[in-house]
């Protein structure tokens, strides 16, 4: 009998390690809002699917992602927020396709784009996802070929979808404030004012998701935009434990999500078909990103896929997940480094000396 307690143990504590990456978190939201968030992303898809222009379509699909910044506050607030977020939206993608042209100068930008944003979420507390899809935007930007003369019609097609959303967004405001009951006009967080504490940790996970795609692009990868994105999505975590979670989170989540990608790519769906997967990808999205990120995680991957890589031919299936795979497993690994340097005690011991005393 004895002989089974440290098996027992290690069972036990196996059990404690993995119980908070499966649990499931009380925070719902409305379903009015999940509808909404999801069509806002749909919409352009089945405008594509319409008028036989569905590769366009997916750029507005892009833009259509602001929705997921509405929050639960008073009307004028909340459509002000989501009109600087498409501003921020529309900035990310046009650096990205002005500077594709050059590995250097476009990882550069990234640098640049992934510093601003993560301190302007920072200092105005913006909660999730927070800075994950201005990065995913700005990286998406990058799959495009460059095209000088196509870079305002880009951007303009990603605003068409941005301005489509924040429309919807006010039309379900409209509709909350007079009609329904789960109306709730809640305060926004209070900014934060250590502006160089912001700063540094800014600076440094702007360094590691910049750096990751460079990474990715000396290593001869096919299309490395995963790898920033994977970064910044591990390195949005609030503590190491919790950026050890995204980390086994994103991992497993992709993995399971590239299979339901390759799913789709092998059944080959038509527009209008596809557009319905976008609405379905959406609402599970929706639905589980504040109660199990590693469960998004799952219906993320195909639904960035889909907007990136829809184009790729069949034949290129099995390369193509494998190779979005091994980028994710390298962006999630960056990630997990540039944690620990933030989170490392002596990183945090050195901040607050160079903070001023209050």
């Amino acid at each position: 009998m004895s002989s089974n307690h440290p098996v027992k143990s290690l069972w036990l504590q196996l059990w404690n390690v993995i119980k908070p990456l499966s649990e499931l978190s009380d925070h719902k939201r409305p379903l009015g809002f999940l509808a909404i968030s999801a069509f806002s992303v749909t919409l352009p898809a089945l405008f594509g699917a319409w008028i036989g222009q569905l590769s366009a379509a997916m750029l507005a699909c892009m833009g259509g992602l602001v929705i997921l910044y509405m929050r639960q506050t008073d009307i004028s607030r909340r459509m002000m927020i989501l009109a600087t977020c498409a501003f921020g939206f529309a900035l990310s993608f046009a650096l990205g396709v002005l500077t594709s042209f050059n590995p250097f100068l476009s990882a550069a930008t990234l640098t640049l784009t992934a510093f601003l944003v993560t301190t302007i979420c920072r200092y105005y507390a913006l909660p999730p996802p927070g800075t994950l899809f201005f990065i995913v935007v700005a990286c998406l930007a990058r799959t495009l070929p460059f095209d000088l003369s196509l870079a305002a019609e880009r951007t303009g097609i990603l605003m068409f979808g941005a301005m489509s959303a924040c429309l919807l967004a006010l039309i379900y405001s409209v509709y909350q404030v007079f009609f329904s009951k789960d109306y709730v006009n809640r305060p926004t967080e209070a900014v934060d004012n250590n502006i160089i504490a912001i700063t540094i940790e800014s600076l440094v996970i702007s360094l590691f998701v910049g750096g990751g795609y460079l990474l990715a692009i000396m290593a001869d990868l096919d299309n490395p935009y995963w790898v920033p994105i994977s970064t910044a999505a591990i390195m949005q975590g609030a503590t190491f434990r919790a950026i050890w979670h995204r980390n086994v989170h994103r991992i497993v989540g992709t993995t399971i999500g590239m299979g339901i990608a390759w799913a789709i790519f092998l059944l080959a769906p038509g527009p209008w078909e596809l557009a319905l997967l976008i609405f379905i990808l959406s609402f599970f999205i929706e639905i589980l990103i504040t109660r199990n990120y590693g469960l998004a995680v799952i219906f993320i991957t195909p639904l960035t896929v889909i907007f990136a890589d829809i184009t790729i031919a069949g034949s290129d299936t099995g390369h193509l997940m494998l190779s979005r795979l091994l980028d994710i497993i390298l962006g999630c690994l960056i990630g997990f480094a540039g944690g620990w340097v933030i989170h490392h005690p002596k990183f945090v011991r050195s901040v607050n000396k160079i903070l001023p005393q209050r």
